[in-house]
C-alpha cells in the first residue's frame, strides 16, 4: 500500500454496513482490506460465491469473505441480518456496485441489510487518481431511498475508480419506482 494515505475516523458503532465504493478493479478489494486493517476494524464482505472456491477459497475465508449465490434468491437480507445478530462487532462492507463493470443501477442490498439489522451505513471509499481511501460519513437510513441516495451520491460525486469508465450511475431501481 505504498504511497496510499487513509482518511477519516473509525466509526463509533460496534456494527454497521461500510459501502465500498466505487468499486471498478479487483484492486479494490485489496485497498478495502488495508483500510479495514487501518482502522482496526471487525471487516467481514459480501463476496460471489465464487471467490471461497479452491484454490483461494480457504484464504478468502480467512479474509472474511462471506459467500454469496448472486442468481439463488437466498434471501441474502436475512442471512446478513442474522450475522448482525450473532455477532459483537460487525462491518459489513458492501460493494454496491455489484460487479467491476458499469451498471445502470446500485444493488439495494446495503441499503436493505442496514434497515432490516437497525445498523447504520458508513461510506467507505477509494480514490484511485488521489491513492486515498477511507472512511467517511455515517448514514443513518430514513426510510427515504430517494432523500438517503441524494446523500450517498453527494458523498461520492468527488471519487473516481481506477477505471472510470467501469463507474456507473450512483443510483438504486427502487428510487425509480
Amino acid at each position: 500500500m505504498r504511497g496510499w494515505r487513509f482518511t477519516g475516523e473509525t466509526p463509533p458503532h460496534a456494527k454497521f454496513v461500510a459501502i465500498g465504493a466505487p468499486h471498478t478493479s479487483n484492486w479494490d478489494f485489496i485497498v478495502f482490506l488495508a483500510v479495514v486493517s487501518h482502522f482496526k476494524l471487525p471487516g467481514r464482505a459480501i463476496g460471489k460465491s465464487s471467490l471461497v472456491r479452491w484454490p483461494f477459497g480457504p484464504l478468502m475465508r480467512r479474509l472474511g469473505i462471506i459467500p454469496v449465490d448472486r442468481d439463488s434468491g437466498q434471501g441474502l437480507v436475512q442471512v446478513m441480518v442474522t450475522e448482525f445478530s450473532q455477532a459483537d462487532r460487525l462491518a459489513l462492507i458492501v460493494a454496491p456496485e455489484g460487479t467491476r463493470s458499469a451498471a445502470a443501477y446500485w444493488r439495494s442490498g446495503f441499503y436493505r441489510i442496514a434497515v432490516a439489522a437497525k445498523v447504520p451505513i458508513v461510506m467507505a471509499y477509494i480514490d484511485h487518481p488521489n491513492k486515498c481511501a477511507g472512511l467517511g460519513p455515517t448514514l443513518y437510513p430514513s426510510g427515504d431511498v430517494v432523500a438517503d441516495m441524494d446523500e450517498i451520491r453527494a458523498f461520492y460525486s468527488s471519487f473516481e475508480g481506477s477505471r472510470a469508465e467501469n463507474i456507473g450511475p450512483i443510483r438504486l431501481r427502487e428510487e425509480s419506482e
